[in-house]
């Protein structure tokens, strides 16, 4: 996500750089041949470029709010992961019993939290289309890196180890099965989430739509000046490109919008997400050294703006 409030209006004009040079390149080839050279004389009323305009933005309107239901969506997920990798955590701590102070026990509840850390960090990178295995020596044991290696699906294997743990728990009587029961149905919802989030990654927005409303701008764009230039002359111009960047931003904002988890300065804040979870689990098993280690910032460059 852009990390700075003051965005310049050389980043956002950056966006449509190319198609502007087209716009005041038209316009002004358009207004120098009525006004000097008479090779042609066309002009056409402007309600017509109007109307035109006036559908577009309606199309323009539903595909943004579309495009921003997507994001909303993925964030919402991801909210819904911080508050379900807080719970599991503090059912383990809470539900897991250790009268006597066993080592096994207390390297049980550790062993899953930091699991749990594991598997944010891998979706994340795995939504982003990097490799979701990096950086989990840290929080996993060599006995489940070597387990995670064999299967595919990074994320799904680390929460079959969560199954696969809880399971040992309730043989062992560290949990009754009332308790396995809640902390399996938390276990369920992280991987409905993750669900979520993979549908809304490869779910490709209809192509066809985004082209038809890109078509329809240009030739919006291209009848503009036929229908102002019969009332302002030279005055066009501006007036061109002003209208036509206003289309042009919007649905380049759709596009970016349309696609959360694409490493886009617009994109969720999936990394960020990891790190306030990894702090607040560190806290709860009393264990800092991890999260103090690490840099404070994993910052990915995009031109002057940096993306978490």
């Amino acid at each position: 996500m852009l990390l700075r409030n003051n965005i310049p209006l050389t980043y956002i004009f950056g966006k449509i750089k190319k198609e502007l040079l087209f716009v005041i390149g038209y316009s002004i080839g358009i207004v120098v041949l009525y006004e000097n050279f008479h090779v042609t004389r066309i002009s056409i009323p402007v309600a017509v470029p109007a109307l035109l305009g006036t559908i577009i933005s309606l199309l323009l309107a539903f595909r943004s709010n579309q495009a921003y239901d997507r994001w909303w969506e993925a964030r919402i997920l991801w909210g819904a992961i911080v508050n379900d990798s807080r719970t599991l955590s503090r059912q383990i701590l809470s539900f897991v019993e250790n009268p006597y102070g066993l080592d096994e026990v207390e390297a049980f509840k550790e062993r899953f939290i930091k699991r749990q850390i594991a598997w944010c960090y891998a979706l994340s990178q795995s939504l982003r289309g990097f490799n979701p295995r990096k950086g989990l020596e840290e929080y996993l044991c060599a006995e489940e890196i070597a387990f995670i290696k064999k299967r595919k699906n990074v994320t799904t294997t680390i929460l079959e180890l969560h199954a696969m743990d809880l399971k040992k728990a309730l043989q062992e009587g560290w949990i009754n099965k009332y308790q396995q029961i809640e902390i399996d149905k938390t276990i369920t919802a992280l991987c409905n989430h993750m669900g979520g989030s993979e549908r809304i990654k490869n779910t490709v927005f209809p192509v066809t739509y985004s082209k038809y409303i890109n078509m329809s701008i240009h030739l919006f764009i291209v009848l503009l000046p036929f229908g102002l230039i019969e009332y302002f002359g030279y005055m066009e111009v501006p007036l061109v490109v002003a209208i036509a960047a206003f289309f042009l931003l919007v649905e380049k904002m759709a596009v970016h919008l349309q696609d959360p988890f694409e490493n886009k300065p617009t994109d969720t804040p999936t990394t960020t997400i990891c790190r306030t979870i990894e702090r607040d689990l560190c806290q709860m098993l009393d264990d800092n050294k991890i999260y103090e280690d690490k840099p404070q910032t994993e910052l990915a460059p995009v031109g002057s703006y940096y993306i978490l």
